[in-house]
């Protein structure tokens, strides 16, 4: 159903530029005030506490990183919020989809972390509404052992996906998108994303600490 969208009702983006805006504040109350976009491509909050220093039991070759305590992923985003981001958009890549209550489909972007002997997950799973055959990635992420050692990341939030694997998520969707919302932006991997292949986004953060990592990152040049 089409949503009366009145932008003047949105607030300041805490950043903008000619590619990206970020605002600072809850998905619940703004993605009502959103206009529509091609693609929503997101990480939802799971319920699996990873906001509360669970990475710290984890690492076997190195320390790991402390990004504090937070409640936000306490529990799953509830279906009347997950409803409202697939709302947002035709094409929908959600991660950590196998936690919610979502439709069949032919199309799950599996990502092979590559992780060795750690108690992390083997791989991450996207649900997507695209009827195509499932596809994977194979992308190291664990510690000083990326997959792109030329271009190395520091990961900022302890969700944070790289961004080889968002820009091959964004490359999935049908059509190639050329508006991409994330409603759920930790450190902004997916609008860095979208912006280095040419792309406009939208997302929203309820950290504000995340909103500064996130335009600092946009400020940045291409990382292609």
């Amino acid at each position: 159903m089409p949503r009366n969208v009145n932008l003047a009702n949105l607030p300041k983006p805490y950043f903008e530029d000619e590619s990206v805006q970020i605002y600072h504040g809850d998905c619940r109350e703004l993605l009502p005030l959103m206009p529509k976009v091609d693609l929503v491509l997101t990480d939802p909050p799971y319920g699996i506490g990873e906001a509360s220093n669970n990475n710290h039991s984890r690492g076997k070759l190195s320390t790991a990183k402390d990004y504090g305590i937070a409640t936000w992923d306490d529990k799953p985003i509830s279906p009347e919020l997950l409803a409202m981001v697939r709302q947002a958009a035709p094409t929908q890549i959600i991660f950590g989809g196998n936690y919610y209550d979502l439709p069949p489909t032919s199309c799950w972007l599996i990502w092979d972390k590559e992780n060795g002997a750690t108690d992390f997950a083997d791989a991450e799973m996207a649900w997507t509404n695209m009827t195509k055959a499932t596809r994977l990635l194979r992308f190291r992420w664990q510690g000083m052992l990326q997959g792109d050692m030329k271009n190395k990341e520091y990961r900022q939030h302890p969700t944070q996906k790289p961004l080889p694997v968002m820009r091959w998520c964004i490359t999935q969707a049908k059509g190639e998108p050329q508006t991409i919302l994330d409603p759920f932006m930790g450190s902004g991997t997916t609008l860095r994303a979208a912006k280095d292949l040419g792309r406009k986004a939208i997302g929203i953060e309820i950290e504000e600490r995340y909103c500064e990592i996130a335009a600092k990152r946009m400020s940045q040049g291409v990382l292609l």
